[in-house]
């Protein structure tokens, strides 16, 4: 197994990929670069750009980092990618062909379910997105074994494509789609960083396969500092409010110099008729989790096993950052000598209470 913290020999090798089959067709031998992105705000979850002698056709290329270490070879799949929309240009010499690359969720794009198109209430909801998945894309589908009813009827918008239909059908079930380096198609459930545990630890030690540059940012605008709940019914009107004035809060009242208000006036409180310590407790129990920063660092490091939807633990003591857990959202690599990977992952700090 390969240490990824020691030396080894890298390469990269390319193959045109079997549609029906999904298994390793014919090798590319003319690839000149290549750059994966992975992403999960990305409605594909990611795309390629590769750099070839001579244009191929659309097809789907798989791409393997191979590693040597003490004699032993590996192949390590990056990812799987369908080929088009190709460019050239030709320095007198060489001829170059920049292909742009996606991942097979495209294939839901490009087709949209019929008019008036509708899931039926108390179906299925996994055992639905799966066969719709399978339906209308050729890449294989790993099913989620997941009792998830639906409680109403579910019915297409005119500018549903499949993609956006299954992707919001799934969020019913508390679900998203997620790939592996395969291109096969995963059903991921829906997880917070808190209740994720890390797969890998990045540390700035000398066994380190971080780069020294480490960028951090985060944005305080509109976290409130004070929570106003208003509960009326028919009879009465009830009010609460609840102040961060905590000198030890960078948020507070008193560090900011200014009150910045939430106001909610349709409290999601059990029964209809709440008392006075209900709504107080439930303004506090607001304003704390309001009072949450999400921070986003930005990172590169030689390749590891990580991927886009995984919890990390940060120990990068130069930038003070130390036993962070952050959820890794984006990763851009570099298919050349050190396969260099830029990484984006987000942790969030509670500033009050």
């Amino acid at each position: 197994m390969t240490d990824w913290l020691s030396s080894m020999q890298q390469s990269f090798e390319y193959y045109i990929v079997d549609p029906i089959t999904w298994k390793d067709k014919t090798p590319l031998n003319n690839v000149k670069k290549c750059t994966i992105q992975r992403d999960s705000e990305a409605a594909t979850l990611g795309s390629a750009t590769i750099d070839i002698t001579e244009s191929v056709g659309e097809c789907y290329i798989r791409v393997y980092l191979v590693t040597i270490q003490n004699g032993l070879t590996e192949k390590h799949p990056l990812g799987t990618f369908i080929v088009q929309t190709p460019s050239s240009s030709f320095d007198g010499k060489v001829r170059s062909v920049t292909m742009d690359a996606y991942t097979p969720l495209l294939e839901l794009k490009e087709n949209q379910p019929p008019i008036g198109y509708f899931v039926p209430k108390d179906s299925n909801i996994m055992n639905i997105a799966c066969s719709l998945t399978q339906e209308y894309l050729r890449a294989p589908v790993v099913k989620a074994d997941k009792d998830n009813i639906l409680y109403y009827d579910f019915v297409a918008e005119t500018n549903d494509t499949w993609l956006t239909f299954i992707t919001d059908l799934l969020a019913n079930a508390k679900h998203i789609f997620d790939l592996d380096e395969l291109g096969r198609v995963l059903f991921s459930p829906i997880q917070d960083t808190a209740s994720l545990q890390p797969v890998w630890t990045y540390n700035d030690d000398n066994s380190s396969i971080l780069y020294p540059d480490f960028d951090m940012s985060h944005d305080l605008y509109n976290i409130p500092n004070v929570v106003e709940v208003i509960h009326s019914t028919g009879s009465s009107v009830q009010y609460a409010v609840a102040i961060n004035d905590d000198p030890n809060s960078p948020i507070s009242t008193i560090n900011r110099g200014r009150k910045i208000t939430h106001r909610i006036t349709n409290p999601q409180l059990v029964g209809s008729d709440p008392t006075k310590r209900e709504i107080d407790e439930y303004a506090i129990r607001e304003l704390s989790e309001l009072s949450t920063i999400e921070y986003t660092v930005t990172y590169t490091h030689g390749y590891c096993p990580v991927r886009v939807g995984d919890c990390v633990r940060l120990n990068y003591s130069r930038a003070g950052i130390s036993n962070v857990k952050a959820k890794v959202i984006s990763q851009s690599i570099e298919c050349s000598a050190g396969c260099k990977v830029t990484e984006k992952a987000v942790f969030t700090t509670k500033l009050w209470r």
